[in-house]
């Protein structure tokens, strides 16, 4: 069944073109998964975006949000296009990798028990795709990133602790509203392995700020390079393209007496803002 989701998502957008002109290649490719999952062996697949030439470039690992990384009739987001397009312009090897349908899972923003977790899967995923991308010719050893949002961005959190570390490492990380509440109460108290940055959203209430600004409160203790901007008035999901701000009744929400409902929504200058943070924070960690 597993199997048969993916290979069908898969038909669905591998038509999908390449601009015209474009900086870049696109390319489906597949790698195993770390582990297995309930009880049998799992196949990655992913969305390559590589600049032309022979390289080397660096490298980003990208993880999508709860909602998947596909629109309801099969194709990429425009939000997630979007980015792997800016950053393959901006000369960086961009791998989007799907860690629910490989799974049995379209999205799991609606279940109040996630098969899937940020601390286990979303964060093997990562090193997954790193290792894939370290085989590569034409992806310079050392210098691969990891960028996630929301549900990805959690996972991105746990998969920069020393804990998580698998060879080979990421060079810096950057996570779009994550959820910071559970790793900032651990006993264990955050420290990053490498550089962090992370984005929230001052009227987000799905994953609010205030726990992330504690967080990085916690790593900068730890002596880690970490940091975090909030764009006040900003919801989850500020950087979405073309997604007008509106509550979500059904999806869980840890944050909530009864653990229902968040408010999404783009805010332009929040998400262009992060948009250019993110391109000069990337430049400064992996293109020396």
């Amino acid at each position: 069944m597993r199997r048969r989701l993916a290979i069908a998502l898969l038909a669905a957008v591998a038509s999908t073109p390449t601009p015209a002109r474009a900086a870049y290649d696109t390319q489906w490719v597949e790698f195993p998964a770390l582990k297995d999952f309930e009880g049998e062996p799992v196949q990655l697949s992913a969305l390559q975006f590589r600049p032309l030439g022979s390289g080397p470039f660096p490298a980003l690992v990208l993880l999508h949000g709860c909602g998947g990384m596909y629109t309801p009739s099969g194709y990429i987001t425009a939000s997630y296009r979007r980015w792997a397009e800016l950053l393959a312009e901006d000369g960086y090897v961009a791998l989007l990798v799907d860690s629910f349908n490989p799974r049995g899972h379209r999205t799991i923003c609606e279940l109040q028990k996630r098969p899937i977790r940020e601390s286990r899967e979303r964060a093997e995923d990562a090193y997954a795709a790193a290792r894939w991308l370290n085989q590569q010719p034409y992806v310079g050893a050392g210098r691969i990133g990891l960028l996630g949002w929301s549900n990805g961005g959690t996972g991105t959190l746990y998969a920069m602790r020393p804990a998580s570390r698998v060879e080979p490492a990421f060079r810096a990380a950057v996570a779009f509203y994550p959820g910071c509440g559970t790793l900032s109460r651990a006993k264990t108290p955050y420290q990053p392995y490498a550089p962090l940055l992370i984005f929230s959203g001052g009227a987000d209430d799905w994953t609010p700020a205030a726990p992330c600004a504690e967080l990085v409160d916690i790593a900068k203790a730890q002596s880690a390079l970490a940091d975090i901007v909030v764009y006040p008035g900003a919801h989850h999901s500020f950087d979405r393209v073309n997604l007008p701000v509106r509550y979500r009744p059904n999806v869980r929400n840890l944050n909530k007496p009864d653990r229902l409902g968040a408010t999404v929504g783009e805010h332009p200058e929040a998400r262009e803002a992060a948009i250019r943070r993110t391109r000069e924070f990337f430049a400064q960690t992996l293109k020396d």
